[in-house]
């Protein structure tokens, strides 16, 4: 009971940052637990509690988790509403942006600017680039604010509450890692216990059954290791298994739509582990340590050795591929009045926002080909002749970029998107990524 009522105090948070009013739920919360604190006296008075108040206090812990699970839907909801007034906030800053560059800068989808002589428009790039990095600082910090949310669950020394998180832990990153194509019901299974574990409602994992209720911060923990997981799935299962993607992306998407927090904390595990997914390229600062500075770009370094760039480039197009197939990817069991949490306009903005950016060796020519591979045929039916526009763009423009800082023994990259390109080019069709979940998919 105890637990409960302090899973109530904690969302005084929620309060500040999203304007729910809670007076409601703590109100009745404050009054069954007066309640059941009587109960306990009257029945220490009498040496054992009657039937009659255990069934009165059964009720009121029953009563005390429905207000719990009403409470989460709440913040659910004014998640959402928070989540879509930010993004119309960054849409007229960005508008806004276009608008000083003239008429012509809000004619058409925010393609890449060029100025006289094919000079790419450098004012146009700053001003969407400090747009864009708000927006990733803005994800970092509330990454951050999260996980000191629930540090006294991590920290606590105390052998229940390391058995909790170690339940929590595996209950939010255990469905995760059993995504696969083997069937839709499978598939659906997995989101279901997901959504009920984030929803508040009891899960049976490992043969005992869990829940975010039975601390605090466990709902803080199971977000944000969940998060985690589904980026750490890109990384390293996609990155082995291309066709892997799709089944992990649509239900990210899906428990996105949902539970909105764990959306802005995958795009920030993704950002971090993956700043090409910004698009962003860190810059080395004066003072910094040089292992910093390749963390900073991505690279895993362990004992002051770097990993090698083979290793590297697959890690990072493990990600970028994710995040090409969340773009795409709706939950066919969802709401479809909803629009996408973070939809194609997302890849639109990724693609145009890499275009304006001068390329990295390697790096922009193999994350341009996974990006286009998997969602370019998305790109293609939902822009249609603007998207056609960009791609003679990066073969007229881009392409010589790449080439001219790519070393012969890093040219195969720069081949496989040129062929690419070419050949989609050439046939007017970009085809459909291999693994795509067709509608057979869904009644396995």
């Amino acid at each position: 009971m105890l637990q409960l009522s302090q899973q109530l105090d904690a969302s005084e948070q929620h309060k500040a940052l999203l304007k729910v009013d809670l007076a409601a739920f703590q109100t009745r919360g404050n009054q069954l637990c007066s309640l059941i604190s009587g109960i306990i006296r009257a029945s220490s008075e009498s040496s054992y509690p009657t039937a009659e108040s255990q069934a009165e206090a059964e009720r009121a812990l029953r009563e005390m988790r429905d207000l719990l699970m009403n409470l989460g839907q709440e913040i659910t909801r004014a998640c959402k509403d928070k989540r879509r007034q930010d993004e119309e906030e960054a849409q007229v800053k960005l508008q806004e942006a276009q608008m000083q560059q003239g008429p012509e800068a809000h004619k058409e989808p925010p393609a890449p600017s060029q100025g006289p002589g094919g000079k790419q428009n450098e004012d146009l790039q700053v001003k969407v680039q400090d747009i864009t990095m708000q927006w990733y600082q803005q994800l970092q910090d509330a990454s951050m604010q999260c996980v000191l949310t629930f540090e006294g669950l991590t920290n606590s020394k105390d052998s229940q509450a390391k058995k909790i998180k170690m339940d929590l832990q595996k209950a939010a990153t255990i469905p995760v890692s059993q995504i696969s194509t083997i069937a839709g019901s499978k598939l659906k299974e997995i989101f279901d216990k997901i959504h009920s574990l984030l929803s508040g409602k009891p899960v049976q994992s490992g043969g005992r059954s869990v829940s975010v209720t039975l601390n605090p911060q466990g709902l803080d923990f199971v977000q944000y290791k969940l998060a985690e997981k589904f980026v750490k799935q890109g990384e390293e299962e996609v990155a082995s298994h291309h066709e892997a993607a799709f089944p992990i992306a649509v239900v990210a998407s899906g428990i996105w739509e949902l539970h909105p927090r764990v959306g802005d904390l995958i795009l920030a595990h993704l950002h971090k582990k993956c700043p090409y997914s910004v698009p962003f390229y860190p810059t080395f600062k004066e003072g910094m340590a040089l292992e910093d500075y390749q963390r900073m770009l991505g690279y895993q370094v362990k004992d002051s050795k770097v990993e090698q760039q083979d290793n590297f480039l697959k890690r990072m197009s493990g990600m970028i591929r994710l995040y090409a197939a969340i773009i795409q990817l709706r939950w066919p069991y969802g709401n479809r009045q909803e629009i996408h949490p973070h939809g194609l306009n997302h890849g639109w903005r990724w693609l145009a926002q890499i275009l304006n950016m001068e390329p990295l060796s390697d790096v922009t020519a193999t994350l341009l080909f996974d990006f286009l591979e998997v969602c370019g045929n998305a790109l293609m039916k939902q822009y249609q002749v603007q998207f056609w526009k960009m791609l003679i763009l990066i073969k007229e423009d881009y392409f010589p970029r790449i080439e001219a800082i790519t070393s012969s023994g890093q040219m195969g990259s720069f081949i496989r998107l040129k062929q690419f390109l070419e050949k989609c080019l050439q046939h007017k069709d970009i085809p459909v990524p291999k693994g795509f979940l067709t509608s057979s998919f869904w009644r396995s």
